[in-house]
């Protein structure tokens, strides 16, 4: 017959193994953060698009990124890789806080680039409002950060996140993201620029203020 000590030391074998099992299913998700990190809530600029209803035209990769394999700012150059577009908006973030804001959007559109020493992507959610768009924005905010966006595909492992920096805007229904960071040891890189080259995609939010309002 086995001692009480020895069915001790089982049963509390028997436990850990139990907590590990469950700490590894319920443990939060981990993923790439930008260091730096600026928001935007979406202004009256944007009424013409404040909402889906207003503009119901879906969007697609080539609205958003057109034809142009390279953007340039000031000598430099960011070349795209890859575009995809999806109707799982979720499936492009980790972590609880952007999976719950991330709730009635409809299509995220999204694209990789690369330069020298640096990579980034340009990311477009397609949500139901303004309000929304707003709360996105604030989920994927450093205070209380439980998760941000994952890599796109076409990003190298090497993306450096931690000296990385992104640009969050909600602009009407939509909420633009754009993420860039250093490859590798390059984490002295200049992202101005990248950034700005970036920036350039937002064209098709004018093109489509222009639209709605007649």
């Amino acid at each position: 017959m086995l001692s009480r000590t020895w069915i001790a030391v089982a049963v509390a074998g028997a436990l850990a193994g139990a907590g590990a099992i469950l700490f590894a299913i319920t443990r939060p998700e981990t993923g790439p953060a930008p260091a730096t990190f600026r928001g935007e809530s979406t202004s009256a600029l944007y009424a013409p698009i404040a909402t889906r209803r207003e503009d119901p035209r879906p969007l697609t990769g080539q609205e958003v990124f057109g034809q142009a394999a390279r953007l340039t700012s000031s000598g430099v150059t960011m070349e795209r890789r890859q575009v995809t577009a999806s109707p799982d908006c979720a499936g492009a973030l980790w972590g609880s806080g952007p999976a719950a804001a991330v709730s009635g959007c409809v299509q995220v559109v999204r694209a990789s680039f690369s330069g020298a020493g640096v990579s980034g992507q340009y990311a477009v959610f397609d949500m139901a409002d303004g309000a929304s768009a707003d709360r996105l924005v604030a989920a994927l905010g450093p205070k209380g950060r439980d998760g941000f966006l994952r890599l796109a595909p076409g990003q190298p492992e090497s993306f450096d996140a931690g000296h990385s920096r992104a640009d969050v805007r909600a602009l009407g229904h939509f909420v633009v993201v754009n993420w860039v960071g250093p490859v590798g040891d390059e984490g002295r890189a200049d992202l101005i620029f990248p950034e700005i080259a970036l920036e350039r995609l937002g064209g098709f939010i004018q093109q489509r203020v222009l639209s709605a309002g007649g």
